[in-house]
């Protein structure tokens, strides 16, 4: 009898472990620590953003993405030549990215490289004066290859024996032939490196529609990475009077294949999401409902494998090639911060935009409440001038420009954030921001 009594005890606190364990592989928030224009501060980036650490930490940030961390013939880091050359980044040296590393790991912050291998820039030309001849960034031969590391009819770079392409192409630099196996083993070898030598725990694959998903898939069971999310950039679909058309599921289907293609710990930066959510808060609030009542963007189809976001380097900062209405950012972070899947903070936002308090203030709420990129959502309203969910019967959020909701907030809700045209609520206790008056 007492064996039985102590065997179930180790039963319950096993069951018990493993409930905690898993919650904390789901609350994942990630932040992205850089922008388009981040290379040029004076001292280095990465000694930069190591003075932020503590401030990443407080917004309850567990996983940074990292800018490219090797050699570039853009200062960026998104035209990669020498990829051991850690050194050559306009970020800075490899010492003061160990060290920006090692900050964040001790803030119990993972860390995630931002890979860019679809392409590669060469640094000599062969015999026929086209630049095809690449360095590794080393005293011996890794990475050291010629043409025939090119995809077959990347007719501008290749010499013609290459596998063809197994994704879109490049066209501003040669097109790395995923296929042939030295390039395979040499690639698996340096992810597998920049985790042994620098400490990276994952991935953010950059241009990942430039080769398969099969490709993706090889990388990801060859390096065991904590974290891998993909850019599958696809905007949405359009209908001919400009706007976006009502159905998106073409668009949020690529990224949800992709996931499940690759398995594993991948991911993809939810776009559709993106798209719908920054036309919805321009009065246009019903696209965040699909016919179903589902969210109409990845995360009603696959929240645990998609990343949502407000901005990146990309769509935002100087580039603002598909920018959020910059007036209404707070409502694209009181929805992402609440809702399923997992939420990336931008550091403009966070630092440039003087929004940290807000930003701190919703992710202390998704974090007390336990909510995760599996979490259930039930959407209660969505008009042009108001959308209102609850997520896990725990946080209420609306954002729009609409006051008066009517009946639609239960009284044992109560107010714990709010900003211009967007509220959050919390079940059980009175919580209200220091400084804030209801």
């Amino acid at each position: 009898m007492k064996h039985s009594s102590s065997s179930s005890l180790c039963l319950l606190f096993l069951l018990a472990l493993c409930t905690v364990a898993c919650d904390l592989v789901q609350a994942q928030v990630l932040f992205q620590g850089f922008n388009w224009e981040s290379w040029k501060t004076r001292g280095g980036w990465y000694n930069c953003l190591r003075a932020q650490v503590d401030d990443i930490a407080k917004a309850g940030v567990t996983h940074v993405w990292l800018p490219p961390p090797s050699h570039s013939v853009s200062p960026q880091g998104y035209m990669p030549g020498r990829l051991y050359d850690l050194d050559a980044s306009k970020y800075g040296t490899a010492a003061e990215l160990k060290a920006l590393v090692e900050a964040f790991h001790e803030r119990n912050i993972q860390c995630v490289a931002d890979i860019v291998i679809n392409h590669r820039c060469a640094d000599k030309k062969d015999a026929r004066g086209v630049y095809c001849v690449f360095e590794g960034g080393t005293a011996d031969d890794r990475l050291d290859w010629g043409p025939g590391m090119i995809c077959g009819d990347d007719t501008q770079y290749s010499d013609g024996t290459g596998h063809r392409d197994t994704g879109e192409g490049f066209a501003a630099a040669p097109d790395v032939d995923h296929l042939n196996a030295r390039v395979q083993r040499e690639l698996s070898e340096w992810l597998n490196w920049l985790r042994s030598d620098v400490g990276f725990d994952g991935w953010r694959l950059d241009f990942a529609k430039g080769y398969s998903a099969a490709v993706a898939k090889m990388y990801v069971e060859n390096t065991s990475p904590s974290f891998v999310v993909a850019e599958i950039w696809n905007s949405l679909s359009y209908n001919g009077d400009g706007k976006p058309a009502n159905n998106q599921d073409q668009c949020r289907q690529e990224l949800v294949n992709w996931a499940q293609a690759v398995g594993g710990p991948a991911m993809a930066f939810d776009f559709t999401t993106k798209g719908l959510l920054q036309a919805g808060v321009q009065g246009e609030l019903w696209r965040l409902r699909d016919g179903a009542g589902k969210a109409a963007g990845m995360i009603g189809w696959m929240p645990e494998k998609a990343v949502t976001f407000v901005d990146n380097h990309d769509t935002g900062s100087t580039q603002k090639l598909w920018p959020f209405p910059s007036d209404k950012v707070m409502q694209g972070y009181a929805y992402i911060l609440t809702h399923p899947g997992v939420p990336c903070i931008f550091y403009d936002h966070m630092f440039d935009w003087n929004l940290k308090q807000e930003i701190e203030t919703l992710s202390a709420i998704r974090a007390r409440n336990g909510i995760h990129a599996g979490s259930k959502l039930r959407i209660l309203v969505a008009d042009a001038d108001a959308y209102v969910a609850v997520v896990d019967e725990k946080v209420m959020v609306k954002i729009g420009t609409r006051y008066d909701l009517g009946n639609v907030v239960p009284s044992d809700f109560h107010p714990a954030s709010h900003g211009k045209d967007y509220c959050v609520w919390e079940k059980g206790s009175l919580r209200v921001p220091a400084g804030r008056h209801l």
